[in-house]
């Protein structure tokens, strides 16, 4: 396969300037990250919300990878690894949550808990980004200890911030991936360039490897067939390329469908809603 792009790793990005507790329970932080640069695999004790202001991030889990574009956001549950790759330059928010001793989730009922112990892709509201932007930035540090009526804002807005994500749509949106290293290595090729082939037996030859093993290898490691696997990673990158606010015209052609119609077939297939829905 081609040599990877090269990358500088960074991170973790000083989470420990940022800790949520009790009193101070949303931390708000903001990166600036290009596309030369990767955030090393980390985790840490508290749950996070990833919201890209501006551009496109992946976030890779051990059995996962998600692409973030500026519609969603994409809750991490408390001690998931997880690893940043910058698809396009990005002005990233994200939200460290304190979350007490053997709770999980945005201080929903115990309940509902179980939907919020494993990564979430939700819808980002215009109330949920006003108030993520809204929220200070600053580091702990000797010259930004917050007064009381700072504290009491950072709280009242962290509060409504919870609110909005228990009221977010989640979205069925995220690419599987495996634990073979020849499949993952196939699969992490597709996802930088899902376009570069448009069948197995081409995809299979890259990998070395005959396609009929390769298509066993997906029933057994992902239950699935290549075909729908690829079509969820052309899901999303769609999305995207929609937050670039491209036509779906265009983004139907640089996907490789032959008409607008076909694309929107597939959409429709996937998440049950047209583009004009999904691609908000």
């Amino acid at each position: 396969m081609p040599a990877a792009h090269t990358t500088t790793p960074v991170g973790p990005l000083t989470p420990h300037l940022y800790t949520p507790d009790a009193q101070r329970p949303i931390r708000a932080k903001l990166h600036r990250l290009s596309t030369e640069q990767h955030v090393v695999r980390h985790h840490h004790p508290w749950a996070q919300i990833t919201l890209s202001e501006t551009g496109v991030v992946r976030l890779t889990v051990e059995h996962g990878t998600y692409l973030v574009p500026p519609s969603r956001a994409l809750w991490i549950p408390a001690g998931v690894d997880h690893s940043l790759t910058i698809v396009e330059d990005a002005d990233l928010r994200t939200l460290s949550v304190h979350q007490p001793r053997g709770r999980r989730g945005p201080e929903v009922p115990r309940a509902q808990e179980a939907a919020w112990r494993q990564c979430r892709v939700l819808e980002v509201s215009d109330l949920l980004r006003a108030l993520v932007l809204a929220m200070d930035t600053r580091p702990d540090g000797p010259g930004t200890v917050l007064g009381a009526d700072e504290l009491q804002r950072e709280r009242r807005l962290g509060a409504l911030v919870l609110d909005e994500l228990r009221r977010a749509k989640p979205v069925r949106l995220g690419v599987a991936l495996p634990t073979d290293k020849r499949l993952r290595a196939l699969c992490e090729a597709v996802l930088d360039d899902p376009t570069r082939h448009g069948t197995l037996d081409a995809w299979a030859r890259d990998s070395g490897a005959s396609a009929r093993t390769v298509a066993r290898l997906f029933r057994q490691q992902l239950g699935t067939t290549f075909v729908q696997w690829r079509q969820q990673v052309l899901l999303a990158k769609a999305l995207a390329l929609a937050a670039r606010k491209l036509p779906m015209g265009s983004i139907a052609a640089e996907l490789g469908y032959a008409s607008p119609s076909a694309f929107t077939a597939m959409v429709k297939r996937s998440v049950g809603a047209p583009p004009s829905e999904f691609f908000l």
